[in-house]
C-alpha cells in the first residue's frame, strides 16, 4: 500500500510540473507584452509611415492570432530633434519593453535613450550606429531595397523604350528623373539600382537626380517633380515621401515610378509600380523572440529572396508589353543569386570601373572592403545602404544633406 501511494505520489508531481510548464508559457502569451513605436510623420502620408504601421499593425495581428497579447503605443508625427529622445523616454517610462525608430535622423536621440533604459530595447529602423555603439540593448534594421527599385527601374525602361521603339521619343530623349530627399547612401543606392534596372532594358537612358533636403515635404517634392520635368524629363521616381511626384507627372503627362505604396490610385495615368519594404517579417520576428527569450540580430537585412523588399502590382493598362516578363525574369535571379545590382560590368564612374574608394560610404559604420568577384557586395557588411558611386548617366542636379 506504502509503495502504491509513492508511485502515485511521483506521477502528481510529475503531472504537476507539465501544468505548471503549460501554465508558464500560457502566462508569458497572456502576460501584454508593450511595444512602442516612434515614427517621423503618420498614415496620412499615404507613403512612408504609412507602409511602416502597415507593417507593424500585420505583424501584431498575427501574433495576437497565435495567442500573443500585444500593447501597441504610438508617437507620430515625430521630428528629428530631441523631441524623439523625449518621446522614446516617454514610451520606456510607460513601461514599453521595446521601441522601434522608424526614421534615419532618430538614430542618436535613440541612442541617448538606450543609455538611460538599459532594459528596454531598441531599434533604428534604416540606420547602422546601433550595432557598433557598445550598448547590448539597441538594434539596427534595413532591407535590400535596391533590389526592389532595380526591378521598378526595368518597368520604367521598359516604358522609355516603347516610347523610342514607337517613334514618340528618340533614344537620347529617354531621360527619368528622381526626386531624392537626401544626397547620402541610402538614396544613391537606391536611385543607383533604379537607374541600372533601367538601362538593361534600355540602354540608351540617362537620369537627373534633384535633392529636396527632407524626407517628406509634399510643396518641395513637387517642385522637384516640375524641375525634372522642365530639363525634360519623360518618366519620374522618388525616394521621398508623398504622392506629389506622381500627381506632378500626372498632370504633365508623363510617367511615374514611386516608393513605399501603390501610387496608382492617386496617379493611375502615369504610375507604372512601386518599391517598397515589406516590414511585416522583421516586426513579428524580433517581438516574438523577445517574448519567447531568444535572441534577436543587432543587425538585419531583409531581402528579395526573402520576402522583404518587393514591387506593387504593375499597372498593365499603361504598361510596355512585356515588362511583367522582364520583371519576373529579374525576381527569380535575385532569388537564386544571380542577379547582383552592382555588378562591376554594367556601370563606370568617370569612365573607369568603380573601385571600393569611389564606391563606399567613408561615413558608414562599419568599414571593410564590398568590392571582389566583379561586384560591389551592398548591404553585407551593414544593412545600412553604404554604396555612394556617381554612376555615370546620373546627373546631380544639386547636392542637399
Amino acid at each position: 500500500m506504502k509503495k502504491l501511494t509513492v508511485v502515485l505520489l511521483i506521477a502528481l508531481l510529475a503531472l504537476s510540473a507539465v501544468f505548471a510548464q503549460g501554465g508558464s508559457e500560457t502566462a508569458s502569451k497572456s502576460k501584454a507584452t508593450k511595444i512602442g513605436f516612434v515614427v517621423i510623420n503618420d498614415e496620412s502620408d499615404q507613403g512612408y509611415t504609412w507602409n511602416f504601421v502597415n507593417g507593424m499593425e500585420a505583424a501584431v495581428k498575427q501574433l495576437r492570432a497565435e495567442g500573443y497579447s500585444i500593447d501597441l503605443l504610438y508617437k507620430k508625427n515625430t521630428t528629428e530633434s530631441a523631441i524623439c529622445k523625449d518621446n522614446n523616454i516617454e514610451l520606456a517610462e510607460e513601461g514599453c519593453e521595446i521601441i522601434f525608430n522608424n526614421s534615419y535622423g532618430f538614430e542618436p536621440y535613440m541612442l541617448e535613450a538606450a543609455k538611460e533604459y538599459p532594459n528596454t530595447k531598441f531599434v533604428g529602423m534604416t540606420n547602422c550606429g546601433s550595432q557598433v555603439d557598445g550598448n547590448p540593448n539597441t538594434y539596427n534594421a534595413f532591407a535590400a531595397i535596391y533590389e526592389a527599385r532595380y526591378v521598378a527601374g526595368i518597368a520604367a525602361g521598359m516604358k522609355l523604350q516603347q516610347e523610342i521603339n514607337e517613334g514618340k521619343i528618340k533614344a537620347s530623349e529617354a531621360v527619368m528623373g528622381y526626386v531624392g530627399a537626401f544626397s547620402f547612401a541610402e538614396v544613391i543606392s537606391g536611385m543607383s539600382g533604379f537607374y541600372l534596372g533601367a538601362k538593361s532594358v534600355c540602354p540608351s537612358v540617362t537620369m537627373k537626380v534633384y535633392f529636396v533636403g527632407t524626407w517628406g515635404d509634399a510643396t518641395l517634392e513637387e517642385a522637384a517633380a516640375n524641375a525634372l520635368i522642365d530639363a525634360g524629363c519623360k518618366l519620374i521616381s522618388q525616394h521621398s515621401d508623398t504622392t506629389s511626384p506622381a500627381l506632378a507627372a500626372q498632370k504633365a503627362g508623363i510617367f511615374h515610378v514611386g516608393y513605399n505604396t501603390d501610387m496608382t490610385k492617386v496617379a493611375p495615368n502615369a504610375s507604372l509600380l512601386s518599391s517598397r519594404i515589406d516590414w511585416t517579417r522583421y516586426f513579428y520576428t524580433f517581438i516574438k523572440n523577445h517574448i519567447d527569450g531568444k535572441e534577436n540580430k543587432s543587425d538585419w537585412t531583409g531581402t528579395y529572396a526573402e520576402g522583404d523588399v518587393k514591387v506593387t502590382d504593375l499597372n498593365t493598362a499603361i504598361a510596355a508589353p512585356g515588362t511583367q516578363e522582364a520583371m519576373d525574369k529579374a525576381i527569380k535571379a535575385f532569388h537564386d543569386g544571380t542577379l547582383k545590382v552592382f555588378d562591376l560590368s554594367t556601370f563606370t564612374i568617370e569612365g573607369k570601373k568603380g573601385t571600393n574608394e569611389t564606391m563606399y560610404d567613408s561615413f558608414a559604420a562599419v568599414q571593410g572592403n564590398a568590392t571582389y568577384d566583379g561586384f560591389f557586395h551592398e548591404s553585407e557588411l551593414q544593412s545600412a545602404p553604404y554604396f555612394v558611386g556617381k554612376i555615370d548617366g546620373i546627373e546631380w542636379l544639386n547636392a542637399a544633406y
